[in-house]
């Protein structure tokens, strides 16, 4: 009888530490666009997370992949879905801006933290557990008006994404062109699944600005570059960081040649100075990326997905020390771990979290692009 006694207890004790072993897996819930629009950005992001290390901080991380087809809708659902049925510890996504402020609602909500892949701009307290691997938009914008007023453009038009992305992209521009002298004229707006943008483009052309801006991502933001190309625009053309891919570039083809833009150090890894911080980092990435993808498949929105693990492997050790995964107390640790990680860095450039900056980039996190028959050439660092 006491041998039973002795067997139950051993395996009530077994049974904990069981019990405790499953909790100690770490759970990283992601929902990202691999359909819809956004798809040439979510899809590289999709890839990345395949590469990356099954254990942070000598604890399993499991990671969920869910696609929100570029939907604002699909986003609230996938990441309810991840918080309440699967208890991740963190959310990370999505690859386009609306869906992003989508899952940081989810996130503010269930006091769950967040790393968004792309600049969302967030309310301060709906801020609060939420993070971004992508550089602010005034630090890429910042890079572009340095260079216009550099070339002496004076006038500026502007045709952007009539969603979050475009609105937050003009809250940047504006302050900035100000200073430096240069009057934003004309506005055109359109949305992502639009198939003609041709009256948009014939109001800005005869308004004849010494150069044009073009907000938009991925596939969608070759539709106004090869409409201004088409109806003879001569100035230059300047696009955001958001069309480093190739589904741009093939979509747009010839007319993208030209055409400005800033991107983060990983893009263009192997033409950077070599005491660059990202740059062995960078390089080690994209090689391992395009060794399982193939060559020339590296996309600057894969370094997004990969900079999110950099940031986590980073803060979770240290939320370790004070709770176990899968409780409330790691949820805020991880948070709090993530809001003080220093020089922590990535492909991106080098992350230094604060609770007044949830971006972390500074300048080390852009460089100056121009498109060259399909390839990028680095015009500034």
């Amino acid at each position: 009888m006491m041998k039973v006694k002795k067997l139950v207890v051993l395996c009530s004790a077994l049974g904990l530490l069981a019990g405790q072993s499953a909790l100690a897996e770490v759970v990283v819930g992601i929902s990202v666009s691999t359909t819809g629009p956004g798809a040439s950005l979510g899809i590289p992001e999709k890839n990345a997370f395949a590469l990356l290390p099954g254990e942070i901080g000598g604890e399993k991380v499991r990671y969920i992949v869910l696609d929100d087809g570029s939907d604002p809708s699909n986003a609230t659902k996938n990441a309810r879905k991840l918080v309440t049925e699967e208890k991740v510890d963190v959310l990370v996504g999505s690859a386009v801006t609306p869906a992003s402020a989508a899952i940081a609602q989810v996130a503010f909500e269930t006091r769950t933290p967040h790393i968004a892949l792309s600049p969302v701009t967030l309310p301060a307290d709906r801020g609060q557990w939420a993070f971004r691997t992508p550089q602010h938009n005034s630090v890429m914008a910042g890079a572009l008006v340095e260079h216009m007023k550099s070339a002496g453009v004076k006038t500026l038009g502007f045709i952007g994404f009539s969603d979050a992305y475009g609105d937050e992209w003009l809250a940047a521009l504006n302050p900035l062109l100000e200073q430096a002298g240069i009057k934003l004229g004309v506005i055109e707006r359109y949305a992502r699944n639009d198939t003609s943008v041709t009256g948009q483009v014939l109001k800005l052309v005869s308004a004849r600005p010494d150069a044009i801006i073009v907000i938009g991502s991925g596939s969608p933001a070759a539709l106004p570059q090869t409409t201004l190309v088409e109806r003879g625009y001569k100035g230059q053309i300047y696009q955001t960081h958001a069309v480093a891919n190739q589904a741009f570039l093939s979509v747009a083809g010839k007319a993208a040649d030209g055409v400005i833009l800033p991107v983060g150090p990983v893009v263009v890894v192997n033409q950077i100075s070599g005491d660059h911080p990202s740059k062995q980092i960078g390089a080690t990435f994209v090689r391992q990326y395009e060794e399982k993808y193939g060559a020339g498949s590296f996309s600057s929105f894969a370094g997004h997905a990969y900079d999110a693990y950099r940031l986590l492997e980073a803060a979770v050790p240290v939320a370790l020390k004070s709770a176990q995964p899968g409780t409330a107390e790691f949820r805020q640790a991880v948070r709090d771990a993530l809001e003080t990680n220093k020089d922590v860095v990535g492909v991106h450039g080098v992350y230094n979290m604060s609770p007044d900056d949830h971006f972390g980039l500074d300048r080390r996190g852009r460089v100056l692009v121009r498109i060259d028959q399909g390839r990028y050439t680095l015009i500034g660092q």
